[in-house]
């Protein structure tokens, strides 16, 4: 089970696995599609980090401030949503009899 506590800990593991290697032609499978998530979850929470240590300096409006912190929470719930059921399906594939 991979731990996560807080945003530190996700970017850690959206970064372990949105560097997947060479993606297909096409970018239609899988893995492409999960790499691609977690790129983009990745970089959301990047530049909600960067915005709101723009506003902390007083370079950023606080509404984009504001803005920012309500993509980096959703982004949050979306991938604690999808770690869950991934979690889910693996406690069920485990539990199968063969």
């Amino acid at each position: 089970m991979i731990p996560v506590g807080n945003i530190a800990s996700v970017t850690q593991v959206l970064s372990a696995y949105s560097g997947a290697p060479s993606r297909a032609a096409g970018g239609t499978d899988f893995s492409s599609m999960v790499g691609d998530a977690a790129e983009s979850a990745l970089q959301t929470l990047r530049q909600s980090e960067q915005t709101t240590t723009a506003g902390v300096a007083g370079k950023a409006d606080v509404q984009q401030v504001v803005q920012a912190l309500g993509d980096a929470e959703v982004t949050m719930q979306t991938v604690v949503a999808v770690r869950d059921k991934v979690v889910g399906a693996y406690n069920d594939i485990m539990r199968m009899t063969v």
